[in-house]
């Protein structure tokens, strides 16, 4: 069973949707993205710097964009699709476009909706997020209580992102949890906390008029781990997780207990890749950065990998 699984915000870097607009109707299909999510994801993909593109309201789509153009150009060289598939945080909305749950146009249409209000929460409140590495889990989760900050992102092999205001943060890295290394995160907020309350309202009003049909492949919610079979639900979901805990680390347990045998990271990808060589130990990988990474991946998911 191979898996596709789809990328989060900062796995974005400076031009790198270039090399995926020399194939074929890449440039048109990217257009009629931006016309959806109302960002001009050509420029931003190509020219702008890493400050623009760290941007929630532009980085947000862009990334969403490379693992639709990515995922699209994988089932056409490979002639299949993956078995299953599942997103980390904004990868979700290409996993539920992957899947069949909604089309490409609503996909970008929610995801540039997503974008801008995800910012225009953080800009209510000065907060952010940092990642936490090692130690034991329940004595940072008992600190973060202490100091009035969330676990964001329970990513596996020992990393938390936790969440919050600023001088909470600064207090959690100055003393630290025993055992652990405080790494801040170059993000506008705290997200995936109850900071972002009004952007899952907003989301929730977009999604109002969407017709989700059931998934076509296995599906996994990043709410939890588990499978989601009916299309509604899984679309709640997508709205409901803006302001909750990204669970990859049960979504990984769950790829092992299915017998997943190979995970193949759209682009932008590497982090998840990462991860899952920590957290699924001899599962192969391959991470699709650029075009060229596209036989490896069409040889993992056709059984030809050496």
């Amino acid at each position: 069973m191979i898996v596709v699984v789809c990328p989060g915000q900062g796995s974005q870097t400076p031009g790198f949707l270039a090399p995926w607009l020399d194939l074929d109707g890449a440039e048109e299909r990217l257009a009629s993205f931006s016309e959806a999510a109302e960002v001009d994801l050509g420029t931003h993909g190509t020219e702008s710097d890493a400050d623009t593109i760290r941007d929630t309201r532009i980085a947000q789509p862009l990334i969403v964009a490379a693992s639709l153009l990515a995922g699209d150009a994988l089932v056409q060289r490979s002639g299949r699709r993956a078995d299953g598939i599942a997103g980390h945080s904004v990868g979700e909305v290409a996993a539920l476009v992957g899947s069949g749950v909604i089309d490409e146009t609503t996909g970008m249409r929610l995801v540039g909706i997503r974008g801008r209000a995800m910012a225009d929460a953080a800009a209510q409140t000065p907060t952010g997020m940092s990642a936490v590495l090692g130690g034991d889990e329940d004595a940072l989760l008992a600190r973060l209580a202490e100091l009035g900050l969330s676990p964001a992102n329970y990513n596996g092999g020992g990393q938390i992102v936790v969440a919050g205001p600023l001088p909470a943060l600064a207090a959690l890295a100055e003393e630290p949890v025993k055992g652990t290394r405080v790494v801040p995160l170059q993000v506008a907020g705290a997200f995936h906390t109850s900071y972002m309350g009004s952007a899952v309202a907003a989301l929730r009003d977009a999604v109002a008029d969407v017709s989700p049909v059931d998934p076509d492949i296995t599906l996994w919610t990043n709410r939890d781990g588990s499978v989601v079979s009916d299309g509604a639900q899984a679309l709640s979901y997508l709205v409901d997780q803006v302001s909750s805990p990204v669970r990859w680390d049960l979504c990984m347990a769950s790829f092992a207990e299915a017998g997943v045998t190979g995970v193949i990271e759209l682009a932008p990808a590497g982090a998840l890749v990462g991860l899952a060589k920590r957290g699924l130990r001899g599962v192969p990988t391959v991470a699709v950065k650029t075009p060229e990474d596209l036989d490896a991946a069409v040889a993992l998911l056709n059984g030809d990998a050496a």
